[in-house]
C-alpha cells in the first residue's frame, strides 16, 4: 500500500512525534510510506534521524515578514504545502494535523484533540480539518466521543503506541540519570511541552510555588515548546507570576531527542496539567521510564491513564500529589504505569491502521 503520512512540522511536537512513529510501524510492516511537511525556519530534516524505509518530502517553508500574524502564517502554511503535495502516487493520504488536511482536497485526519479558536482564520482551517476529511482516526474514546456530540462524525479510535525501550532504558541507564541529576544540581520535577495556555503552564508554576514550601530543594525543569503559534504574551504572565512568587524553574527548551530519555528517567516526578489533550504521549513516555506521574484530572487522561497516575484538578491538589510522589515509594502504581506503557506499542498502532486503510479502500 502507498500511504503518505502528513504534518506540519519537523519540529519535536506531539503530533510530528506520532507521525513518524507510526511512519516507521508501518514501513517496518512492509508498506510503502512517505512523510511530508514543511521545513520551518530552513529545516531540511526532522529532529531526529528517520529510518531509511520511509521516504521524506519536506517542503521548504521561509520565515514570513516579521508582521505577519498567526493567521496569516496558517494560511501560508496551507498554500505551501498544497502547492507541493501531489495525492496522485498515493492509496491513502492521511494528514496528521489542521494545516496538513487544509492542504489536501480528499484525506484520512487523525484528530489528536479538539481545539477552540477565536482567530477568524484558524476557527475556518480547524472547522474545515474536521469536516472535509472523508475518514477520522482519534487516539482516545474520549476525543472520538467529542468529535460525535460536537460534529456528528464516526472515528476510529486508535491509541498512540509509546517508544517503550528507549524510555525503559533509560531508567537503567545509571550514567545518563547522573549526568542529568549534576546539571540540575537537585531533584526536580519534569514537564515536557513547553509554557503554553494548553499545557497549564500557569497551575503548574502555582503548584510549583506551594511545593517548595514543603520541599525546598525540589526544582521544577520545562522541556520542549516550539510551537507554530505565538504565546509570547502568556510567556511574558509566567515570567512576571514566577518573579512574584520567588521561584526560578529551569527551562532547557527543545532537547536533543538522544538525550529525552535519561532527562525523563531521572526526574522524581512528572507533571502533566495539561487543559486539553487527546492521549498523553509525553506522559506515558514518563511511565515507560518508571517515573512517578501526575497529572489534571480530565476525562482522557482517566480514561488513557487510570490506576497507573495521581489526579489533580487545581493547582493545591497537583502541588499536594507531586509532594506524595516524592515521598514514599508505590510499586504498585509504578508497575501498572510500566505495564500500561508496555501495552501501547507502535507495531499494533501500525496494524489497526493498515486494518483501517483497507476497510476503506474495500
Amino acid at each position: 500500500m502507498r500511504i503518505a503520512l502528513l504534518s506540519y512540522s519537523t519540529k519535536p511536537r506531539g503530533g510530528v512525534v506520532h507521525t513518524l512513529a507510526l511512519a516507521e510501524a508501518l514501513a517496518a510492516a512492509g508498506q510503502d510510506v512517505t512523510v511530508w511537511t514543511l521545513g520551518r525556519g530552513g529545516d531540511q530534516a526532522f529532529f531526529r534521524r528517520v529510518d531509511p524505509a520511509v521516504r521524506q518530502r519536506i517542503v521548504p517553508f521561509p520565515d514570513g515578514p516579521s508582521e505577519e500574524t498567526v493567521g496569516e502564517r496558517v494560511l501560508r502554511s496551507i498554500a505551501t504545502l498544497r502547492a507541493a503535495f501531489d495525492p496522485a502516487p498515493y492509496d491513502i493520504t492521511h494528514a496528521q494535523d489542521c494545516i496538513s488536511a487544509n492542504a489536501v482536497d480528499r484525506c484520512v485526519r487523525t484528530v489528536h484533540h479538539i481545539d477552540h479558536f477565536t482567530t477568524p482564520e484558524l476557527a475556518a482551517c480547524h472547522e474545515r480539518a474536521l469536516t472535509t476529511p472523508y475518514a477520522h482516526v482519534c487516539v482516545s474514546r474520549t476525543v472520538a466521543a467529542e468529535l460525535a456530540d460536537g460534529w456528528g462524525l464516526k472515528a476510529e479510535v486508535i491509541p498512540n503506541g509509546v517508544a517503550f525501550e528507549r524510555f525503559s532504558a533509560a531508567a537503567e541507564d545509571g550514567a545518563g540519570r547522573a549526568a542529568w541529576g549534576s546539571r540540575i544540581g537537585r531533584r526536580y520535577v519534569l514537564s515536557v511541552g513547553g509554557i503554553e495556555p494548553r499545557k497549564g503552564s500557569l497551575d503548574l508554576l502555582e503548584a510549583y510555588a506551594l511545593l517548595r514550601e514543603r520541599r525546598p530543594d525540589v526544582r521544577l525543569v520545562i522541556a520542549g515548546g516550539e510551537t507554530l503559534f505565538d504565546y509570547r504574551d502568556y510567556r511574558t504572565r509566567w515570567e512576571a507570576r514566577a518573579a512574584e512568587l520567588g521561584v526560578e524553574p529551569l527551562i532547557l527548551g527543545a532537547v536533543p531527542d538522544d538525550e529525552l530519555p535519561t532527562l525523563v528517567a531521572a526526574a522524581d516526578a512528572f507533571a502533566f496539567p495539561s487543559v486539553k489533550e487527546g492521549f498523553g504521549l509525553a506522559a506515558m513516555e514518563a511511565l515507560a521510564a518508571r517515573v512517578p506521574l501526575v497529572v489534571r484530572d480530565l476525562p482522557v487522561l482517566r480514561e488513557v491513564f487510570g490506576d497507573a497516575a495521581r489526579f489533580a484538578a487545581t493547582p493545591e491538589a497537583l502541588a499536594t500529589e507531586l509532594d506524595h510522589a516524592f515521598g514514599a515509594p508505590d510499586p504498585a502504581r509504578r508497575a501498572a504505569g510500566r505495564a500500561l506503557a508496555a501495552r501501547h506499542t507502535w507495531a499494533e498502532a501500525a496494524r489497526r491502521h493498515l486494518a483501517f486503510y483497507r476497510s476503506l479502500l474495500a
